[in-house]
């Protein structure tokens, strides 16, 4: 079979989507082209911004790297990794596949890991919170610490944008989530123009949210990503909303291909009217510990909160990585 768009080269890839079948450069090129688009339509960024993208090592964050090295200027491109420390995780080989992307183009990777950052890996805080039976999931401590320390180190550096590598598998999901607990704001948030609430936040862009997952593994394949074999641990604990959200959107997307981009789009063009409304919401306060925003009403944020449950007294440290004032 010929592909779908040149005609010229054999088929290597079925976009279930589309129903088209394409070649490789045919498919690459879409991809590039979708996320180009993407970027266009949102003013993501331009081309005097800084982006500092956030990378796992996982396939997302490389192909989210591979894709913005065609679309800016490699220069004014930097690479942040939060290495966590999870025991049987195998995260420094992966920010090692991201590090050699990097040095072909001179991008510098900035890596932290959680035990410089807070004085504990990962591994180290789900352990404390068993211990004294707090309720938090291991998710939620990985992701409230590395949106923490990611937007201080971007922030640190001078970088202008945030680029992080959630596709639209989970930008539908976050949607539908959000939708659920009826909560206009943050599904307003989900849009890369949506509101900044404060001047310590980095403004943060995804610009693969309409790639579908399984789009973004077939083009790591075929750059020659190798793909991690261990899944984090973590995963099993504490079943979540999201997770049961997730097998019921991929039914949906089996059933009808494409319906998932469908409700991205759709909910994109009912929220950007609601933008406006929120940009003249105050400037959010700060954390009475560490300085960082907080939600409206809060005296501390998540962050210190979480660490203050487990009887950690919150300090963190970014000194020497980066020359934070």
């Amino acid at each position: 079979m010929k592909c779908a768009v040149c005609g010229q080269r054999d088929a290597a890839v079925m976009q279930r989507h589309t129903g088209r079948a394409l070649c490789r450069e045919c498919f690459v090129n879409d991809i590039v082209s979708r996320v180009r688009k993407e970027v266009v339509s949102f003013n993501m960024f331009s081309g005097n911004d800084r982006l500092m993208i956030a990378a796992s090592g996982g396939k997302d964050s490389y192909v989210l790297l591979d894709v913005a090295l065609k679309l800016h200027d490699p220069s004014k491109i930097g690479v942040v990794t939060i290495v966590e420390g999870i025991e049987g995780y195998n995260r420094l080989e992966d920010v090692e596949k991201v590090r050699k992307l990097a040095s072909v183009y001179g991008v510098d990777v900035v890596v932290l890991s959680l035990k410089d950052y807070v004085g504990y890996t990962l591994t180290e805080l789900v352990s404390l919170g068993f211990s004294k039976n707090v309720k938090v999931s291991p998710c939620t401590f990985c992701g409230i610490l590395r949106r923490k320390a990611i937007n201080e180190v971007a922030r640190g550096l001078g970088y202008t944008k945030v680029l992080t590598a959630h596709n639209l598998d989970d930008e539908a999901q976050t949607i539908v989530m959000n939708i659920l607990r009826g909560d206009l704001f943050r599904l307003v948030q989900t849009l890369p123009n949506g509101p900044i609430l404060s001047k310590l936040f980095v403004r943060k862009v995804k610009p693969l949210r309409k790639i579908y997952e399984e789009e973004i593994a077939v083009y790591a394949h075929l750059i020659g990503y190798e793909f991690q074999t261990s899944d984090c641990p973590y995963l099993r604990y504490f079943p979540s909303l999201r997770a049961r959200i997730r097998e019921y959107l991929y039914k949906l997307e089996r059933e009808k291909p494409g319906v998932l981009l469908e409700l991205i789009n759709r909910v994109d063009t009912v929220l950007v009217k609601y933008v406006s409304h929120y940009a003249n919401y105050p400037e959010l306060p700060r954390c009475a510990i560490c300085g960082e925003p907080t939600a409206y009403g809060r005296k501390y944020c998540m962050a210190c909160e979480l660490l203050m449950m487990l009887g950690i007294k919150p300090s963190y440290n970014l000194r020497s990585h980066i020359n934070v004032g």
